[in-house]
């Protein structure tokens, strides 16, 4: 069970970590991400032009606020910063899992908390209900392997209460 709960650990952990990673060349990537959209081949123009819109008015205005103010890029940084942080907090699991049962809550939480985030100020900033799904995505995806480690921990709780006292 211990396998188990590593490698479903170390999985959140990568993906905590790619998260961080990539909101920092936010503006390589979207340059990126519409040269794609864009490109010959692409069959997004037609079937998908309301996303095409949507990557291009976020560039635009990512490279524009980058221009003029280049100094808002810090606040993104700050949430990279956050990811591997947090990333960080998931070694204690690793190493005792059920002593430190309280971080797979810890993350629980925070992904149950991604959905009514993204749809308040997803609504309030005017982000597409598609882009707030993509968003709420993240916390419906990164729980379940909390809830597989969560319920591996608990069996390992009672593997180990069953076990004699010397």
């Amino acid at each position: 069970m211990h396998r188990h709960v590593r490698q479903w650990l170390i999985l959140f952990i990568v993906g905590l970590v790619v998260s961080g990673v990539t909101a920092f060349p936010l503006e390589l990537e979207l340059r990126l991400g519409a040269a794609v959209l864009h490109a010959g081949w692409s069959p997004f123009p037609q079937i998908a032009p309301d996303l095409v819109m949507w990557v291009d008015r976020v560039h635009a205005a990512l490279v524009d606020t980058y221009g003029r103010y280049p100094f808002m890029a810090y606040g993104t940084d700050w949430l990279a910063f956050a990811h591997l942080v947090i990333a960080v907090a998931f070694i204690g699991p690793l190493r005792d899992p059920v002593r430190n049962v309280w971080v797979i809550q810890f993350g629980m939480i925070a992904c149950v908390g991604v959905v009514p985030l993204a749809l308040i100020a997803g609504g309030i900033r005017g982000i597409p209900l598609g882009w707030q799904l993509l968003d709420m995505s993240f916390g419906v995806i990164g729980i379940i392997p909390l809830v597989v480690v969560y319920r591996l921990i608990r069996r390992i709780e009672q593997a180990q209460a069953a076990l004699p006292v010397l």
